[in-house]
């Protein structure tokens, strides 16, 4: 198989991990007979500073003909003072409008050797394996008309769907529970929204489309509440765009480690892939930087848009093998551990890939 791919370092630790993911794609590559081209573009503050833009016109062009992108992170205190069209996160939100990149994958998976950092106690985190599936260009996010009125002392914000935008979402959550345990949770707020009235009705069309899935209907408070009380109750997740961006975070922090988490932004087959933490100035150029959850990253590329599951799973593996060996980097706290530099923790993964 020969995959084009299109890399976005971005700023801060991005320039530092992302050759962490081409390095461990590269041994896929080799070991499973692939080839994978990697062009690189800037994007975010680099690419301001460089270009006077967070995403050229070049790299939104490269994007659309490649087969996945890979994206590093972006951000940082330099740019603050930016005015909003040109400050890095325009950079990101221009290329998922762009791309049509309108469905988050967010997995949320505790990692034994980390799970003593969790909030919660052990007991109730270990053996969590979540997968949420957000709407990601619809909703009260991008609603119009959004706007202020009575010289201010009214606002009015919009929250609009159209059925397609409900049923893609939809089916890419059956298609996930398929791949998984084939369990469906949707989370509405069907007792208040008429948005969500329409969402559960979806849900409910779609299931006889998947009748290998069982498919339980929930209230986002409700949803909140079991996230922190019975986490492993859950296997795939589907929700609304606000819904979505509450509920992934606050499950991102519930193994501990969110320098572990990936992500996908998918439109059909096609994908960004990036892991959920910052650009991290602080440390950026030291050479300490956690470079797994972007590795993880890349592995969701192999499955999501390269259909290559076995190359994933291989690496997913190499990265737990890892933990259990005791390596970590110093974002991490891994009992009776070795504390490894960004270089030496992706050349560990990279001994385990089978």
């Amino acid at each position: 198989m020969e995959k084009e791919i299109v890399v976005l370092p971005g700023d801060g630790i991005g320039q530092e991990i992302i050759d962490s993911a081409i390095q461990v794609l590269e041994k896929i590559g080799e070991k499973y007979g692939h080839a994978f081209r990697f062009i690189h573009h800037d994007i975010g503050g680099t690419s301001y500073d460089k270009h006077g833009t967070p995403l050229t016109q070049e790299a939104i062009d490269d994007c659309l003909e490649a087969d996945a992108v890979l994206l590093g992170a972006i951000g940082g205190p330099k740019w603050d003072n930016l005015p909003p069209e040109v400050r890095p996160e325009a950079g990101l939100l221009k290329i998922r409008k762009a791309l049509n990149l309108y469905a988050n994958i967010r997995p949320i998976k505790g990692f034994a050797p980390l799970l003593h950092a969790s909030p919660l106690k052990e007991e109730i985190i270990k053996g969590a394996d979540i997968l949420i599936v957000r709407e990601l260009t619809g909703g009260l996010y991008f609603g119009t008309p959004r706007e202020r009125r009575n010289e201010g002392n009214e606002v009015v914000d919009t929250l609009l769907y159209t059925r397609e935008e409900i049923e893609r979402i939809v089916d890419i959550g059956f298609q996930s529970a398929m791949m998984r345990k084939k369990h469906l949770t949707s989370v509405d707020k069907a007792n208040v929204l008429e948005s969500s009235r329409m969402w559960r009705e979806i849900v409910e069309e779609k299931s006889k489309e998947y009748p290998e899935v069982t498919v339980e209907h929930m209230l986002v408070d409700s949803a909140s509440m079991r996230l922190i009380t019975h986490p492993t109750s859950f296997d795939v997740i589907v929700t609304e765009n606000m819904f979505g961006d509450i509920l992934s975070d606050e499950a991102s922090v519930l193994t501990g480690s969110i320098g572990m988490l990936p992500s996908a932004s998918l439109s059909g087959k096609f994908g960004l892939y990036e892991p959920v933490h910052g650009s991290a100035p602080d440390i950026a150029g030291k050479g300490i930087a956690n470079p797994l959850g972007m590795i993880l990253s890349a592995a969701m590329m192999l499955r999501y848009s390269f259909d290559l599951q076995k190359e994933a799973d291989a690496v997913e593996k190499a990265v737990e093998t890892s933990l259990e060996k005791g390596y970590h980097t110093a974002d991490l706290n891994v009992k009776n551990g070795t504390k490894v530099g960004t270089k030496e923790m992706t050349e560990i993964v990279i001994s385990h890939i089978e």
